[in-house]
C-alpha cells in the first residue's frame, strides 16, 4: 500500500485517531483529521495532521478515508465519501495492509462475536507466550492493532468489533472465529442480519475457519463466509468427532489439528485447568485452544497458557467470600447473553442486575436460569422489565427493586442480595445491560460492586478474598 504523497482522511480524533496519524505520517501521507469535538480534536496538534473540524464532505483531493470505528456508515461524512468513489476503511484494514509492508508480516489470528471475545483472546495470548512466541492481544480488547503492528510481535491475537469488521475488506488472518452472536448494536448497523454479515466478514480471506457447535449463528457464519479452500474447524462440550475440539469427561480434547483426526487426538489439558470456571469459559478456551494449534502450538502449551492466563477484571471476579456466600463481579455482562453464560456457571445465585437494555428481551434469559434463582435484586432505568420477566417466568423468585440515582444503590444491593443469599450461594453481578444510566462504563459499576463487598467483608469480621 503505498501512501506516500496521498492524501488521507481520518474521521476521528479519538483513541483510534490517535493511533492511525502517527502511522499514516510515518508512510509519508498527508493528512487532513476532522472530528466533531473540536477539544479532542485539538489534541492531536503537532502530529503533522491537518485539523479541520465537524466536516460533512471530503476536502478536494482526498484519495482515502479512514474512519474511527464508531462512526456509522450512514454519517454524512463517510456517505459523502462513497458516493464520490473514495475507499472508506478501519484502523484494523489499516494496520493490516501496514503489516503487510513488512519484511515478515505479522501472523493474525481473530476473535470476534457478541460476548467472551476478551476472555478468548486472553486465553490465546497466554496460550501463544506459553509456547514462547512473541505475541499480544490487541485490537478492541484496548491495545490498538496499529500499535501492535508498529511495535512489530510476531503473532496478534486480535479482537474484533463489528464496527472494525465492517470497514475491513482484505483483512487475512491465519485462523478466525466467530464465538456466538446474539442482538447487540443494532442501532449501528440498521439489523441483524447486516450486523451477522459484519462478524462474518472475519472468515472472509482466512486459512482456518473455526466455528461453536453449540452457538446456531456461528456455525451459519463460517458456511457463508469460509474460502472453498480454508480449513473447516469446529468445537462443542461433547466428545469431538474428527475435525472437532470437544470435551472426553474432564478433559479437553483435540481431534482436528492432529496427524490423523479419525484415529488419534491430543489432549489440551483439564476442565479444572479453565478459569473463570462455568460452560462458556470452556467454550471460549476452546476456541483460544484451536486458533493456537492453528499456528502450530503443542496440547502441552495450550494447557499450560490456560493455567496461566488470569481474567481481565470485572469478568467473573471473585471479589471475596462472606459468611459461605462467594461475591463475583461480572460488570462486563453488559446484555443478556452474556448474562446467561455468567448465571449457568452457577448453581445457586442471587442475581444483581439492571442498567440499560438497549431494547434487548430479557424473557429468555430469565426462563432459562429460573431454577438458579435464589433471589433477584434489581436497579437502573430498565430495573422494571426485568422484574415483569422474573414475575412471568420465576414468580416464586423474591425480588428487590432499588431505586435509582442514590450513590448507595451499589452498596444497598449487595447489603439487600446478602439477605437472600444462604451459605454455598453466590452473590453475582451480571447486569445483562449497559451501565451508562448509573455509571461511566461497566468497570465504574464492578468497581462500586467490589468496594461495596469488601466494605460489607470487613464489617463482617471476615478476611478471605478471591479478587
Amino acid at each position: 500500500m503505498e501512501l506516500a504523497g496521498r492524501h488521507v482522511l481520518v474521521a476521528g480524533a479519538g483513541v483510534t485517531g490517535k493511533s492511525i496519524v502517527p502511522v499514516l505520517a510515518d508512510l509519508g501521507a498527508r493528512i487532513t483529521v476532522t472530528d466533531g469535538d473540536a477539544e479532542r480534536l485539538a489534541e492531536l496538534e503537532g502530529l503533522g495532521a491537518e485539523l479541520v473540524p465537524g466536516l460533512s464532505e471530503p476536502p478536494e483531493g482526498v484519495e482515502l478515508v479512514v474512519t474511527s470505528p464508531g462512526w456509522k456508515p450512514t454519517s454524512p461524512l463517510l456517505v459523502a465519501a462513497a458516493e464520490a468513489g473514495l475507499e472508506v476503511i478501519g484502523d484494523v484494514e489499516l494496520a493490516w495492509r501496514v503489516g503487510q509492508l513488512r519484511d515478515k508480516p505479522p501472523v493474525w489470528l481473530a476473535i470476534t462475536g457478541t460476548n467472551g471475545k476478551t476472555t478468548t483472546v486472553g486465553m490465546l495470548e497466554s496460550i501463544l507466550r506459553s509456547a514462547g512466541v512473541d505475541a499480544v492481544a490487541c485490537g478492541n480488547v484496548g491495545f490498538a492493532v496499529l500499535d501492535a503492528v508498529r511495535a512489530g510481535h510476531e503473532v496478534l491475537a486480535v479482537e474484533l468489533s463489528s464496527f472494525q469488521l465492517h470497514w475491513s475488506s482484505t483483512l487475512a488472518p491465519l485462523a478466525s472465529v466467530v464465538l456466538n452472536l446474539a442482538e447487540d448494536h443494532l442501532d449501528w448497523h440498521g439489523s441483524m442480519e447486516e450486523y451477522a454479515a459484519a462478524k462474518g466478514r472475519v472468515h472472509t480471506h482466512s486459512r482456518n475457519v473455526v466455528h461453536n457447535l453449540g452457538e446456531e449463528w456461528s456455525a451459519r457464519l463460517a458456511d457463508e463466509h469460509a474460502p472453498a479452500d480454508a480449513r473447516r474447524v469446529a468445537f462443542g462440550m461433547d466428545t469431538p468427532r474428527s475435525g472437532e475440539l470437544g470435551i472426553v469427561e474432564d478433559l479437553l480434547v483435540d481431534r482436528a489439528f492432529v496427524a490423523d483426526p479419525a484415529t488419534s487426538a491430543d489432549e489440551l489439558g483439564t476442565l479444572a485447568d479453565v478459569r473463570p470456571a462455568g460452560p462458556h469459559n470452556v467454550a471460549n478456551a476452546l476456541a483460544a485452544a484451536a486458533l493456537a494449534r492453528a499456528y502450530g502450538v503443542t496440547g502441552e502449551d495450550v494447557a499450560k497458557g490456560l493455567r496461566e492466563y488470569r481474567p481481565a477484571p470485572h469478568r467473573a471476579e471473585e471479589i471475596g467470600e462472606i459468611d459461605g456466600v462467594r461475591y463475583i463481579n461480572d460488570s462486563k455482562a453488559t446484555n443478556p447473553h452474556a448474562a446467561s453464560g455468567s448465571l449457568r456457571a452457577h448453581l445457586n445465585v442471587v442475581w444483581i442486575a439492571g442498567g440499560q437494555l438497549k431494547g434487548a428481551s430479557v424473557d429468555e434469559l430469565v426462563g432459562s436460569i429460573a431454577a438458579r434463582l435464589r433471589g433477584v435484586v434489581l436497579f437502573g432505568v430498565d430495573s422494571p422489565v426485568i422484574a415483569a420477566a422474573v414475575a412471568r417466568h420465576a414468580p416464586d423468585v423474591p425480588v428487590n427493586s432499588l431505586p435509582s440515582g442514590d450513590d448507595d444503590t451499589m452498596t444497598a444491593a449487595v447489603k439487600a442480595a446478602r439477605a437472600l443469599a444462604r451459605p454455598g450461594d453466590v452473590v453475582l453481578l451480571a447486569p445483562a445491560a449497559a451501565s451508562l444510566d448509573m455509571y461511566r462504563s461497566y468497570g465504574e459499576r464492578g468497581d462500586a460492586f467490589a468496594r461495596a463487598v469488601r466494605v460489607l467483608r470487613d464489617g463482617a469480621g471476615e478476611t478471605s478474598d478471591g479478587g
